[in-house]
């Protein structure tokens, strides 16, 4: 998933006024603090010590290294005495990466019966954090500010969450979408400017004859593809509905073929995610359909219809859950179509076939029918049920004059009854506030129909993305209103023109 060994630095600022004794209880503070962290179990990357910086060359130096180092993903600053922030200006205008402000201190209780004028020097976080957060806010940097006691579980969760999305801001300028076929005819929602993208998120988008693709799939040899096929029976439910068992297996083992095939073009020509349409298959026997969930459950980002879009934030947010202990899952996903019964509200999710089994609960199925669409054999594909529990669907559109990400978090639910008739994998879900706000709300903001859609993501995490990348971010939750969104839109229109 993730091919660097991120680490983020910690940046402690103080200065020499209060004379070596401070600096030295400064720096032991700090690694401390340092430590702890690591220690904590709860932050997925590794928190580096860096030493105390008090002046501009101190500082300016060790931003230029960030900059240089692969691996440093982030910095974490901290002022654990005030330090003047015009000693800043240089580093925080040359440095590029993703920047958390931690506003902490390292005491948790002021000690009532001890407490001098030297301790209140030497413990002045209240005083230069508000120095430096005032610099930062008139360079008008993008950042995180994160306030409490460092020691608390609920600081290093918010930590462990801000590094994740900096590890995704990192890893935007890696994400490379190979796209087979055009765009659907005439759709709006899922067009958008390519050169736009590159330079906004760092995303760069090929498009391939489709035909260049299946010699890969026609040259993969029977021995792999009976290899995988084995895997396929040995780890799902085989459910044949009265399909002669043969035929079954000879349309499974041509989705073998088109998962071996296609990651061998995605492994070689260096791709992470990928588009197809059924519109245009050229010589595939079946549309790709287990073969693409079996990709993206690999970590591959999918985007249907031509939608490049979608497809690289299904592979970002992949690597922002990446190592999650007991995910969840994250996949592509389609709203389709509604429940309107009153307290019973909620969207079907699915799609053609495209959907990840890594948001399965319980048993997943390979099953082979029919389908209008792509004109080809019938092709097999994994069907199953989501998890229940909380996630986001975000929608990142292109606006003509900017992007917006748009943000819902919604409550996936079980379906009340079996649909035995639908042979695809779905979801359902209900959209916060509610079903219909959550629908007007989403329209208003002019949301596409395929999401990428996470558990295991906060809404706070994707707007942090969003910010970083310097586009809208727009949240519909529990607290939307139509007359708020609708006002929101209009400051925003002015903000981001």
């Amino acid at each position: 998933m993730v091919s660097k060994e991120y680490k983020f630095w910690f940046a402690t600022g103080s200065q020499d006024l209060y004379g070596e004794e401070c600096l030295s209880n400064v720096a032991r503070h700090s690694a401390i603090i340092t430590e702890r962290l690591n220690a904590c179990g709860l932050l997925p990357f590794q928190v580096v010590l860096k030493p105390v910086l008090i002046d501009n060359a101190s500082i300016r130096s060790l931003f230029h290294q960030a900059n240089d180092d692969e691996t440093c993903a982030g910095v974490i600053t901290w002022m654990h005495t005030f330090s003047p922030a015009k000693s800043w200006i240089l580093g925080l205008q040359e440095y590029r990466k993703p920047l958390l402000h931690l506003h902490t201190q390292f005491n948790q209780e002021i000690p009532y019966d001890s407490i001098d004028m030297d301790f209140m020097n030497e413990n002045q976080s209240a005083h230069g954090d508000r120095e430096f957060g005032h610099m930062v806010t008139r360079m008008g940097m993008a950042r995180k500010v994160i306030a409490g006691f460092w020691d608390d579980e609920s600081v290093q969760n918010r930590i462990g969450d801000w590094m994740r999305t900096a590890v995704g801001v990192m890893e935007s300028s890696h994400v490379r979408v190979v796209r087979f076929a055009d765009n659907m005819r005439n759709v709006a929602v899922t067009e958008g400017d390519k050169v736009e993208a590159q330079l906004k998120f760092g995303w760069e988008i090929d498009a391939y004859p489709v035909n260049e693709i299946t010699d890969y799939v026609k040259d993969v040899k029977e021995g792999e593809i009976s290899s995988l096929v084995e895997e396929y029976y040995s780890r799902y439910e085989i459910v044949t509905e009265g399909r002669d068992p043969e035929e079954f297996k000879a349309h499974v083992a041509a989705q073998a073929r088109i998962e071996l095939g296609f990651e061998q073009f995605l492994k070689e020509k260096d791709y992470q995610a990928i588009v197809t349409h059924f519109g245009d298959l050229g010589t595939l026997q079946q549309l790709p359909g287990l073969a693409i969930q079996r990709l993206m459950e690999k970590g591959y980002g999918f985007g249907g219809e031509g939608d490049w879009k979608t497809a690289a934030m299904v592979r970002l947010m992949k690597i922002m859950t990446s190592g999650i202990p007991n995910a969840k899952g994250t996949s592509f996903m389609e709203d389709y179509t509604y429940n309107l019964v009153p307290g019973k509200e909620g969207i079907l999710q699915a799609h053609m076939l495209e959907v990840c089994p890594s948001i399965a609960e319980g048993k997943v199925s390979i099953r082979v029918n029919p389908l209008s669409m792509g004109n080809r054999e019938d092709p097999a594909r994994l069907v199953f049920t989501a998890k229940e529990g909380k996630g986001i669907a975000t929608s990142l559109i292109d606006l003509g004059n900017r992007f917006r990400l748009i943000i819902n978090t919604v409550n996936c639910k079980k379906i009340e009854k079996p649909m035995p008739k639908l042979p695809v994998a779905t979801a359902f879900w209900t959209p916060e506030p509610n079903l219909i706000t959550g629908a007007e709300s989403w329209i208003l903001a002019g949301g596409a129909h395929h999401t990428a859609f996470s558990y295991d993501l906060t809404a706070e995490q994707m707007g942090d993305w969003a910010e970083a990348m310097g586009i809208e971010a727009i949240y519909i939750d529990e607290k939307t209103t139509i007359r708020d969104l609708k006002n929101e839109l209009k400051w925003n229109s002015v903000v981001y023109r």
